[in-house]
């Protein structure tokens, strides 16, 4: 028992740290990290993070009114990254090169679902997201929750996000994690996506778990 304890801690420090050096930009020992936690799974281009604990599930109201779980979209890879449609950078950005990679996937993004989900409740209403979403690809889905919500959805994905306060009075932008998580057609999580990697490395991440 004490043995399978330390495996796990282990597991997930060498989890955290493939996460951090992600987002630092340091591709090479990431990637070494990731071959030490799954060295006999599939060879994925972006950081296989298969069998994390947490990130297990979500409630959220889509921009056409709808409340929706993750269980709504069994049988299909689902994409999911956070960010706010007064972004602007990286979020028009993560749109754009999914939107890209759902043409480069052909039939196959039938099986794909992208979610936008909002860091900025405060602003975005369903209208807005509503427009803002569907302008990429209309199969994509807008997400928000309200304060409560986005709290706890960033929470159990391990999301950072902050308000900073703009030039103006009442004005502000939002830091926020730049990366998307995949979960596998049976609900399971797999993968985290680095931002700005283009299209490729997507795409062929998302045909092995298709398989």
């Amino acid at each position: 028992m004490r043995l399978f304890f330390v495996c796990c801690i282990s597991r997930a420090l060498l989890v955290a740290a493939v996460l951090t050096l992600t987002a630092c930009g340091d591709k090479s020992l990431s990637e070494s990290l990731q071959s030490l936690i799954s060295p006999d799974k599939v060879a994925f281009q972006n950081t296989d993070i298969t069998g994390i604990d947490y990130a297990k599930n979500f409630t959220l109201t889509d921009h056409h009114g709808k409340t929706r779980s993750l269980a709504d979209f069994k049988g299909k890879a689902v994409v999911i990254f956070f960010g706010y449609t007064q972004c602007p950078d990286v979020c028009p950005t993560t749109m754009a090169e999914m939107a890209t990679v759902m043409q480069e996937l052909g039939p196959l993004s039938d099986r794909v679902q992208v979610l936008f989900v909002s860091i900025d409740p405060e602003r975005d209403t369903q209208a807005l997201l509503a427009q803002y979403v569907p302008a990429f690809d209309s199969r994509f889905l807008g997400m928000v929750g309200d304060k409560a919500a986005t709290e706890k959805i960033a929470k159990d994905f391990r999301i950072f996000y902050q308000k900073v306060p703009g030039k103006e009075p009442g004005t502000y932008t939002m830091d926020h994690t730049a990366g998307s998580y995949v979960f596998d057609p049976q609900g399971r999580m797999r993968l985290f996506i680095r931002h700005g990697q283009g299209a490729a490395p997507i795409v062929s991440d998302l045909k092995l778990l298709l398989k």
